[in-house]
């Protein structure tokens, strides 16, 4: 990656903070799919606690998105959003065949950056 184009990694504090990894695997087709997670970002970083996302999904429809909170208060709050309720809804109904949440404390962090 150039040094002039944007980094995907979120910008994050030093630990401890909370990630949220949610994995899943796609149905066929947008269906939607593409403007709610657009929606969702936008609305996640409105949210107190929250410190940022990263975000990959491979051609095979299996991605992985990291969410990153102060707290689990914070996390807890997100869920409880009116907005992102209704997405998790039509996540089970539309967009995702499979999905795993997992929620943890990051202790330690570190990295290399060229």
């Amino acid at each position: 990656m150039s040094s002039s184009s944007p980094t995907p990694f979120a910008k994050l504090p030093a630990p401890p903070y909370y990630i949220v990894a949610f994995s899943s695997c796609r149905t066929d087709g947008d269906n939607g799919y593409g403007n709610m997670a657009d929606a969702m970002v936008e609305l996640a970083s409105r949210q107190p606690g929250y410190l940022g996302v990263e975000s990959a999904r491979g051609d095979d429809g299996f991605g992985i998105t990291n969410s990153y909170w102060a707290d689990e208060e914070s996390i807890k709050a997100w869920k409880a959003v009116v907005s992102h309720a209704a997405a998790q809804r039509l996540g089970r109904e539309r967009w995702y065949e499979e999905y795993q949440v997992r929620i943890a404390r990051v202790e330690r962090a570190y990295g290399f950056d060229r």
